[in-house]
């Protein structure tokens, strides 16, 4: 009960998807009062998931301001499709933690920052690489580094995930090795999750 009272505080979260959820902002106490809307959206070739800021709110107060994750309902296998609560846990949370990284670094971003950052990760592979570092470094600082690992690797080696999707994590994301590496250079750094 006290993880649904300390983390579900201004979180709206699909039922199919709560606890892992719970599990996985557990780890971003800076998160606690933020209100953060986890929903699921149509099947999308191009990405998983996402996080982006809710523009009505960009314009108010910086610590009012809410975000989006969406979440495709499924994930696309070959001919068939597996339903994201279907991932393995650990899987599961190591991808939301990434999501929650970059709310993390959206969070103190100003109106000009946010738009910005917005120009420069639609225009620049350059920019998205460092934009998806930086969530992949949160998501190691918060102690969730064992279960980014985890996601990668089961992208990187489920054979039936298009080729295509994994040849863009190649490119833009940190590999499993680097992240290893991250992993190593901060485990005594970790924010330990505030269960």
């Amino acid at each position: 009960m006290k993880l649904i009272e300390t983390f579900g505080h201004r979180k709206t979260i699909p039922e199919e998807i709560y606890f892992p959820t719970l599990k996985t902002l557990s780890h971003y106490p800076d998160l606690k009062n933020t209100t953060i809307i986890f929903r699921f959206k149509k099947p999308n070739n191009k990405t998983i998931m996402s996080a982006q800021p809710v523009v009505k709110t960009m314009f108010g107060v910086l610590n009012e301001r809410a975000y989006y994750v969406n979440i495709s309902r499924y994930i696309k296998l070959g001919s068939d499709s597996l339903l994201i609560e279907e991932l393995p846990e650990e899987v599961l949370i190591g991808w939301l933690g990434h999501e929650l990284g970059h709310v993390m670094d959206y969070h103190h971003r100003s109106v000009p920052g946010m738009i910005w950052f917005g120009l420069n990760y639609w225009l620049s592979n350059h920019f998205i690489k460092g934009a998806e570092r930086k969530a992949d470094e949160y998501a190691v600082k918060h102690g969730l580094g064992d279960q980014i690992m985890q996601t990668k690797n089961y992208i990187l080696s489920h054979a039936e995930i298009p080729q295509k999707y994994k040849e863009k994590m190649r490119k833009l994301y940190l590999s499993p090795e680097e992240i290893m590496q991250m992993v190593e250079t901060n485990q005594h750094k970790n924010i330990k999750p505030a269960l």
